[in-house]
């Protein structure tokens, strides 16, 4: 039970570091600027942040969401972000342990929550993200087969690119079918490389179950900011990740009852 509890906390200090990464990515990648150089900085005074106030999670607390030379306020997300990858590292542990597949996935889902936040504020999904995950994703199905529910290799590497392939086609279709009938693009290009990296990474099956489910999500949203702001154009990144993310922990379950055939897999 110790070492239980203690692997779980590992994991969620893992994901809170990992988050601090992830925010430097959030900040620099949309506005092309290098997640490496120079290190982080105060975006207000661009005071170098020392070692010490640059521990995930308690930093931020400390501080009191100020930064400690010029007082200006530091975004309540760098904390958010932090603290979600934490929760979700540990989630993903809880859910799968330490199989070969928990680094893919966590991989993944560290490109989800740069995507994600990245799109809410900007409406942009970053290459380094969709292409980076795509190219990822044939990695790893390579070396990871289990990934795509084999053991062969090159079988793994096929259902990742067929994955690939469907996944961003069936987007790219559908905003081809959306700008004919209402003469603008209704879906951008970065949603369709965004599908491209789930198919890599979950298969053809979960990604179409994805591009199913996501407009669920995405219209109870879009009715919401129509309601508020009379705007129905929405950042649909999110949404698709919301949707990858309930294929992966219940996808052959959905299938299984849309089909009524008591069977996991078509």
């Amino acid at each position: 039970m110790t070492l239980n509890l203690l692997s779980g906390l590992f994991m969620f200090v893992v994901g809170a570091v990992t988050g601090s990464f992830l925010n430097v990515c959030i900040v620099r990648l949309p506005l092309e600027k290098s997640i490496v150089f120079p290190g982080s900085h105060c975006v207000a005074c661009r005071t170098p942040i020392q070692w010490y106030d640059n521990i995930p999670l308690i930093s931020w607390l400390v501080l009191g969401g100020r930064c400690r030379m010029c007082k200006e306020k530091i975004s309540f997300r760098y904390w958010l972000v932090e603290c979600l990858t934490g929760v979700v590292f540990f989630l993903f542990w809880k859910h799968y342990g330490m199989q070969p597949i928990l680094v893919p996935y966590l991989v993944m889902v560290s490109g989800f929550i740069i995507a994600t936040f990245v799109d809410f504020e900007h409406r942009i999904i970053p290459d380094e993200v969709s292409i980076g995950g795509m190219i990822a994703g044939l990695v790893f199905s390579l070396f990871v087969p289990q990934l795509q529910g084999t053991c062969s290799p090159f079988l793994g590497f096929g259902f990742s690119l067929a994955g690939l392939l469907i996944g961003g086609g069936s987007i790219y279709l559908m905003g081809m079918i959306g700008d004919f009938f209402f003469k603008k693009e209704t879906m951008g290009g970065g949603d369709v490389k965004l599908m491209g990296m789930v198919g890599a990474f979950m298969g053809w099956k979960l990604a179409l179950l994805t591009f199913f489910i996501a407009p669920f999500f995405g219209a109870v949203y879009g009715i919401i900011e129509k309601i508020r702001t009379k705007d129905s154009t929405i950042a649909y990144g999110p949404f698709l990740i919301m949707g990858a993310l309930v294929s992966l922990f219940w996808g052959y379950r959905i299938i299984d009852w849309v089909i009524t055939g008591g069977i996991y897999h078509l």
